[in-house]
């Protein structure tokens, strides 16, 4: 087995137990963990596949931001775990029917399988045209299929403001500031001149 194979496997090991701990793990902090293992991993495959741009990214992007806000929004949420699993559990049937019809589907996916002509072993991804991976990445999603990546942008958009609007709470207990309502106050009611007389407190 070359340095290459071994390479491959070994990661691919790692990314299926992490995304299998991830959904098995009962402390939310653990399947965090465990979810920035499966994107180092991934990242580790990309590399053995020649994208070191796709491998880097989801370094910096996935492990370095969404994983460790994920790792922050439940350290610092004050979420009752006992109460909401017991929500959960009636979903359960719902959620066993869904997974096996997705087993169902992979092992007919896999019952399938054939191998195209001259994919007999791992191999990098070419070079094309003599550019690298980066340029010809850049080339592909700001020309080729410009469209479909503001497309893409518009829809992460609307995700994020749809994430803000269903999890902003206003509580009544807590004064918030009205910036409209102070910046059109009146400034003759704002203010109120009192003639004190010496000797005589307010």
């Amino acid at each position: 087995m070359t340095v290459f194979a071994f390479a491959f496997y070994l990661f691919a090991t790692l990314a299926v137990v992490a995304g299998l701990m991830v959904v098995v793990s009962k402390n939310p902090v653990h399947s965090v963990l465990w979810l920035i293992l499966a994107f180092l991993s991934s990242s580790g495959l990309f590399v053995l596949l020649g994208a070191e741009f796709v491998a880097m990214l989801l370094i910096i992007v996935y492990v370095g931001a969404v994983a460790v806000l994920f790792l922050f929004v439940v350290m610092m949420l004050d979420v009752d775990f006992t109460e909401l699993k017991g929500q959960l559990a009636q979903y359960a049937p719902l959620g066993l029917l869904i997974g096996v019809v997705m087993l169902l589907q992979l092992g007919a996916a896999f019952g399938d399988w054939h191998s195209a002509e001259g994919a007999g072993g791992l191999h990098q991804a070419p070079i094309v045209d003599g550019l690298e991976n980066t340029a010809a990445l850049g080339l592909i999603m700001y020309d080729k299929y410009l469209y479909l990546f503001q497309t893409a942008g518009l829809i992460l958009l609307v995700a994020m403001i749809g994430a803000i609007v269903l999890t902003l709470r206003h509580r009544k207990d807590v004064k918030r500031q009205n910036v409209i309502a102070q910046m059109h106050r009146d400034p003759a009611k704002a203010m109120e001149m009192v003639d004190v007389k010496p000797g005589q407190g307010l």
